[in-house]
């Protein structure tokens, strides 16, 4: 069984750790619940953090010109430079971290979906975009995995969130040994993760390993560090995944007969039109590389990216959530 290093992960305290939203209440998210013997979690409550009090009125993002107010209609408060105190505060302390996962539509700690309006009266909304703590988290982490509890109900984006906030934390085991010999490891355990989500960046990643200029290894490290992100800026594309697959099969396949083949081909199929999950691939492929104790797919963890507990049964055959 491989060993995991614990991701570091900002998330809403409002999901599973308190109940603080506005109206009092706390909402329970089967992920986070899952993830919680797994990771290292900071949990936040911006609008708390402010004194704003629980439960308490709405606030709502108001746009005046080129300026992003957070302001609290039942009580005429404008509470957006404590709100920007904060995250300045935060931001400070909290600069090591692998991945965010916040509530969505939230005023504060939305990345995407908050609405935006015009005035504090009622009226329809003229838009919408990030909270204000959601938009500084995307503006100072643009190399973490950020996602909310919404979008993490699609699998696809689920796994991507889980490969990358454990692929993260495992480099920042690496560099912490100041090695080159760790890096090169590292690169190698690694290489079909990076040949699914970019071969491009995977090759440069193995030419600034090479060091034909024989730089420092500061410099190594942070030119090494910048193709990483690179190439997990955005889920790997299920085309690219079958590559990979349709690779490793290669490795085991003289030990397999007629119909282990077909069986694996159609699973293949029906994850590359959306049907399973990746997870469901990579167990088949898991199973052949114990029964042939295959080494070298062994060392990849591609093929066992996350702890297998955070894999939902309910995945299996699940339809693909847009």
């Amino acid at each position: 069984m491989k060993r995991f290093p614990k991701p570091r992960v900002v998330v809403s305290r409002c999901l599973g750790f308190e109940a603080c939203r506005y109206d009092g209440s706390i909402l329970r998210d089967r992920l986070i619940d899952l993830l919680e013997p797994h990771v290292a979690f900071v949990d936040v409550c911006p609008e708390a953090h402010i004194g704003l009090g629980t439960p308490r009125l709405p606030v709502r993002l108001v746009q005046f010109g080129k300026e992003l107010k957070l302001l609290q209609p039942g009580t005429d408060v404008d509470a957006t430079r404590d709100m920007q105190t904060f995250i300045e505060d935060f931001l400070q302390n909290n600069g090591d971290t692998d991945g965010f996962l916040l509530k969505s539509r939230s005023p504060s700690c939305g990345i995407s979906d908050v609405k935006v309006y015009a005035t504090t009266e009622r009226a329809a909304a003229i838009g919408k975009g990030a909270g204000m703590f959601g938009a500084a988290v995307l503006e100072h982490f643009p190399t973490a995995a950020i996602e909310d509890e919404g979008r993490l109900r699609n699998f696809n984006l689920r796994e991507h969130f889980l490969i990358k906030i454990f692929t993260l934390a495992r480099y920042r085991e690496c560099i912490a040994k100041r090695s080159a010999a760790a890096l090169i490891e590292f690169h190698a355990s690694h290489k079909f993760v990076f040949m699914a989500y970019s071969q491009q960046a995977m090759r440069e990643m193995g030419r600034i390993l090479a060091n034909p200029q024989k730089k420092s290894w500061k410099e190594i490290e942070a030119a090494y560090r910048e193709k990483l992100h690179e190439a997990l800026a955005r889920p790997a594309r299920h085309t690219s995944h079958c590559n990979v697959l349709e690779h490793a099969l290669g490795y085991v396949s003289d030990g397999l007969s007629a119909q282990e083949r077909r069986h694996f081909l159609a699973t293949l199929e029906r994850y590359r039109k959306r049907r399973l999950p990746l997870s469901s691939v990579l167990a088949v492929v898991r199973s052949w590389i114990a029964r042939f104790q295959q080494s070298y797919l062994a060392q990849q963890h591609y093929f066992e990216p996350f702890p297998e507990d955070l894999i939902e049964l309910s995945d299996s055959g699940k339809p693909r959530l847009d």
